[in-house]
Order: structure tokens, then C-alpha cells, then sequence
């Protein structure tokens, strides 16, 4: 069957003829545009009203486009911040590494000017590790008797007297800190001279001056330098600073902190002079003993 609008609803021209019109009105009107440039106002105010239709038309791409943007920045960033990160761990190593370097040639400027400045005979030791014995106060240094290292040779740091050489060994020497129980140092107090023998407390890391009276003329900050009358350690050394007194009925307890300490630098210095003896010989033989006339002294008679 024949499926067709009945004739009341037909109405219009022909499909064809509609696209005759049409045709002939658009090359009409390109060639009006293209000689009179006559329809720019309409190019506009359709572009004008197109615009939003067109954004609308772009805006999945661009949502989609942003999105991959996004997470691709999110993944830069992180990854530059890791990378940031560890550079800044890095140099923050290198950082604290320069400024150990500089901290110990400061200190090492430091203990070369005393060398100088006292031209005496010194060796610049490194310490290797601390005794074993949690008892005693004892540290290994790194030179021994083949670099002249002697028993009873002082060891000092910057500041002043550490300890002093109690074992050596060809490679290695044994230093007895001033903060050993078994350590005693001839000290004076440099604001009168007033001498006494410091001794150490042990674990604590103090000195302390026994045997003092009550009454005897010292102050807390005084300081202590060795007197030198042992013929161990040199004149003038800083030992200490006094920083707590108890006064009792007869004697007073005296409390030093020590002037220098390894808990700061892995170096120090020894002096290598030779140890000079407390007292000089005594001649075993009476005969050998001269007066000084240069004959021998005459031996007096035992009573019977």
C-alpha cells in the first residue's frame, strides 16, 4: 500500500525547488560579501552569538585536557620534590661535614700556635678511642714510643693540661686523664700564688684541690696553672677553674671544673721534652762524692 499525507497537509514548494533558492540566495550573498563586504556586521553578531555554543561544544575536551594536566603536574611536582628533598639532605650532610672540617683546622690552627709560641718539642697525637675500664679515666692516642712518646710526658689541647702519658707502646700511648681518681697535679692559684695539689674525682669529671684550710684565701673563678715543682709539667699550663667551695671547721672542700677536655677534638699535643726526675740522685758510694777542694770527705768513725 501507498503510505502518503493526504493533500491537506501537502503544502510548500518542492523539496528541489527549496534547494534551488537556497542556492541561488547563498551565491547571492557571497558575491554581495565578497564585493561589498556587506554582511561583516552579521559574520559578528552570529560569531558573537555562536561564542557560548561553541565553549559549551569545547569544554569536555578542555575538562578532559586539564585533568591529564593536572595529574601530570601533581606527578612533576612530587617527583621534583623528591629530588629537592634529597639534594637538601645531601647538602645538608655536606654542610655539617664543611663545618667539622673548619671547626677542626681552627682547632688544629689553634695547637700549631702554642707549638710555636712555646717552642718546645711537641707531637700531635689522634685520639683512637677512650679505655675500656668504666672506672678510670684513660684515652689511646695514635703515637707511641717510635714517635719519641715517653712515660710522664703532659698532654695538652688548646685550652690546657688534658693529662699526661701513663703506658706507651710502639704505635699507640696510653694518656691517664687529670679526671683520673689516681691523677694529682702541683698546681697555684694565679691571683696569689697560693699552691696546692689537685686531684681527680673519677667519673664525674672534676678536680678537686684536699687538704685546704678553711680560712685560706681562694675564691670561686680563680684559676689554676701548674706550679711546675714536680718537673713534669711546664710552668703556667691552665688546669682548671675553681667552682665550688665548702668551708668547714678545719679544712675546705674545693670543687674544679677542668680548663680542657677531649670531649671536644679527636687531637692534642704532647710534649716530648724529657722528663726531668723529682729529686737528683743520690751517689750510692760515699768515696765517689767529691768536696770542693776535689778530695773525697772523710768518714767519720762509728762508736762502739
Amino acid at each position: 500500500m501507498d503510505h502518503q499525507a493526504p493533500p491537506f497537509f501537502k503544502h510548500g514548494p518542492s523539496p528541489l525547488a527549496r534547494f534551488m533558492f537556497f542556492a541561488f540566495l547563498s551565491l547571492m550573498l557571497m558575491a554581495l560579501d565578497a564585493r561589498l563586504n556587506t554582511l561583516n556586521s552579521l559574520r559578528q553578531a552570529l560569531s558573537v552569538a555562536i561564542t557560548p555554543l561553541q565553549r559549551l561544544a569545547n569544554l569536555p575536551a578542555e575538562l578532559l585536557d586539564r585533568t591529564g594536566n593536572f595529574f601530570v603536574t601533581q606527578g612533576r611536582l612530587q617527583s621534583e620534590n623528591t629530588a629537592f628533598r634529597q639534594r637538601q639532605l645531601v647538602q645538608a650532610v655536606q654542610l655539617q661535614s664543611m663545618q667539622a672540617t673548619q671547626g677542626e683546622n681552627a682547632y688544629l690552627r689553634k695547637i700549631l700556635g702554642i707549638h710555636q709560641r712555646r717552642g718546645e718539642s711537641m707531637v700531635t697525637a689522634e685520639i683512637i678511642y677512650t679505655g675500656r675500664d668504666p672506672f678510670s679515666q684513660k684515652i689511646i692516642v695514635d703515637k707511641g714510643s717510635n714517635h719519641k712518646i715517653q712515660a710522664g710526658q703532659p698532654a695538652l689541647d688548646d685550652v690546657g693540661v688534658i693529662g699526661q702519658v701513663t703506658r706507651v707502646y710502639p704505635f699507640n700511648s696510653e694518656v691517664t686523664l687529670l679526671t683520673d681518681k689516681d691523677q694529682a697535679v702541683p698546681v697555684e692559684i694565679v691571683r696569689n700564688g697560693t699552691r696546692a695539689i689537685a686531684f681527680g674525682h673519677g667519673q664525674d669529671g672534676a678536680l678537686e684541690l684536699p687538704f685546704m684550710a678553711a680560712n685560706a684565701d681562694i675564691q670561686n673563678g680563680d684559676t689554676l696553672v701548674t706550679s711546675g715543682i714536680d718537673g713534669i709539667y711546664p710552668t703556667g699550663l691552665p688546669v682548671a677553674v675553681v667552682s665550688k667551695i665548702e668551708r668547714n671547721a678545719a679544712f675546705a672542700k674545693i670543687t674544679c671544673t677542668p680548663s680542657a677536655g677531649v670531649n671536644r677534638h679527636k687531637q692534642l699535643l704532647i710534649l716530648i721534652g724529657e722528663v726531668r726526675p723529682v729529686l737528683p740522685p743520690i751517689p750510692v758510694d760515699p768515696d765517689s762524692a767529691k768536696t770542693a777542694d776535689g778530695k773525697a770527705p772523710a768518714l767519720k768513725k762509728r762508736r762502739n
